[in-house]
């Protein structure tokens, strides 16, 4: 797990880099940590390595603030954990924006870290991940942000949740399909996969997702889709009604 710091004021960031070097002697997994002093300092980071699981950050800072900061990473990753660490509760609403994991609130302790840092452990578990190749290299996607997979000549576009830009692979579509949990996904058009548990409705000409976004949806496989979507959100509540 690869965790960044992002705090103007020092004596915030070292109690930070403090208490998540504690918390990191009692982990199993290979926990690295890293500080900066500014959004911008961390941005020309970020723009070289985008491989940060968590993010915890500022959010009144001098340059590029912690909010603005936040949302750049959101456009760029949809799956990495972000955390803010303010003195002020004004900025709540914009954080579910940015899909905050915790505010953890000044003053710090070891204690509301240490509790933060589980959670953020907890989400890093539940997901799973898939691996393309991309433009930039090989990319770690979580599949429960994945809405679609789309062929595109010899490779495919991957839709992700709130994320506008579709990401280039080199995998076709048949591979994509058998990298992808088939108990999650499933083709709903020819050149399309879709993930069942991201689709808000269906009719008979598209897919429609929890965020917006729409695919095609065939009228082959329009019942066969129907049917999936419907067996799956019975068997998640009676899955959540245990």
């Amino acid at each position: 797990m690869k965790i960044a710091v992002i705090e103007d004021k020092k004596p915030h960031r070292d109690l930070l880099v403090h208490y998540l070097e504690e918390w990191r002697r009692g982990q199993e997994r290979s926990v690295t940590v890293e500080a900066f002093g500014s959004g911008e300092s961390f941005w020309f980071r970020y723009e070289e390595e985008r491989d940060y699981d968590v993010l915890i950050l500022d959010i009144q800072m001098p340059g590029i603030n912690g909010m603005e900061l936040a949302r750049r990473v959101r456009e760029a990753d949809g799956d990495i954990v972000i955390v803010f660490a303010t003195g002020v509760s004004d900025y709540l609403e914009e954080g579910y924006e940015v899909e905050a994991l915790h505010y953890l609130v000044k003053p710090l302790s070891q204690e509301k870290l240490e509790r933060c840092m589980e959670k953020a452990l907890k989400r890093r578990r539940q997901e799973r991940f898939v691996t393309v190749h991309g433009g930039e290299g090989i990319l770690k996607i979580s599949q429960e942000r994945i809405n679609y997979v789309e062929a595109r000549g010899r490779g495919c576009c991957v839709g992700r949740v709130k994320v506008p830009e579709e990401l280039e692979a080199r995998e076709s579509l048949s591979e994509m399909e058998g990298l992808l949990e088939p108990e999650e996904f499933m083709k709903c058009h020819r050149s399309y996969l879709c993930r069942i548990g991201n689709i808000r409705r269906i009719d008979r000409g598209s897919v429609e997702f929890d965020d917006g976004s729409s695919i095609p949806v065939s009228r082959r496989l329009y019942q066969q889709v129907n049917r999936r979507f419907m067996a799956y959100f019975r068997r998640k509540r009676c899955i959540e009604g245990l």
